[in-house]
């Protein structure tokens, strides 16, 4: 079910955790909110404290001051409880954030006011597997990574759609994404470019050596296995964090989660071809200025 704009009463403002900047900038947010008589907390992302308050439905918006890595973490987070998010860019990618950090003070102002849109994006549940036993299970906004490990080598990936077989990927790895996932790792890797409102499932192989090399594209009920062997490292990674191990015959389920995002927009849904020209042309990452 979508959400509505409404105007929050209760905010949480999240910063990068190691960015002293971010922190900063939180802090001067969260006061000019307060002097508008909304109830703040201003705390880094992982604080204990503000976590606890978001999960328990205790703020109706949140505030994420960094860059795209920021708003992936902070909706992990607000997936559940259902907290929209705003996004305040201090990094170098955009796709995600919606408002610059040396412009902060009208967004907040229009938030104020009820005057913005709220756009819903799916998110994916993985599930690794071991032996029939699960060994653990994350929400994701971009995709999930399956793979090799350090070693250049790759690995054969057995994979499913709906119960049935699919493929078997000789390949460096496989992404599952969302189509909001389709503009990061799943571009790179030659994957098509959706629209963030669209339900979908994509498939795009890593690398693939004499295997399918075409991405796939899946409707919002369908679901992804994949079973990995190898005999070296291989990997599961859920939205660029910390790889977790997989061992020969482990498998990974990927399908739609029950949970949705709500990022705050204030232009119309266009925006995203707009702003998707202007990253393309020219990569802020690269901190090329020309």
């Amino acid at each position: 079910m979508s959400l509505a704009a409404f105007v929050p009463q209760r905010v949480a403002i999240a910063s990068h955790p190691t960015v002293v900047a971010a922190g900063e900038l939180a802090a001067d947010i969260a006061s000019y909110f307060a002097t508008n008589n909304v109830s703040t907390i201003s705390a880094g992302l992982y604080d204990k404290e503000l976590r606890k308050r978001v999960l328990a439905g205790d703020v109706d918006l949140l505030v994420a001051v960094g860059g795209d890595g920021t708003m992936l973490r902070a909706s992990h987070l607000c997936a559940a409880p259902r907290v929209p998010i705003l996004g305040i860019k201090l990094g170098h990618l955009g796709f995600l954030t919606e408002a610059p950090h040396d412009n902060w003070k009208p967004a907040v102002d229009r938030v104020l006011a009820g005057n913005y849109r709220l756009e819903e994006r799916m998110m994916l549940r993985s599930v690794h597997m071991r032996a029939g036993e699960v060994q653990g299970a994350w929400e994701l906004l971009n995709e999930a990574f399956i793979g090799r490990g350090e070693m250049t080598r790759p690995v054969h990936l057995y994979t499913e759609i709906d119960d049935h077989y699919l493929t078997t990927y000789v390949a460096d790895g496989v992404i599952i994404a969302t189509p909001t996932g389709s503009t990061a790792y799943a571009l790179a890797a030659g994957g098509p470019i959706l629209p963030p409102e669209l339900r979908n499932v994509l498939i795009v192989p890593v690398a693939p050596h004499l295997s399918v090399d075409r991405a796939i594209v899946l409707s919002e009920g369908s679901w992804v296995r994949v079973e990995i062997h190898m005999d070296h490292q291989a990997a599961l990674s859920i939205d660029g964090q910390a790889p977790v191990a997989l061992q020969d015959g482990d498998h990974v389920e990927v399908r739609a989660s029950e949970h949705s995002i709500y990022f705050v927009r204030f232009e119309e849904a266009d925006y995203f071809y707009r702003n998707l020209t202007t990253h393309m042309n020219r990569n802020p990452s690269t901190g090329d200025k020309r």
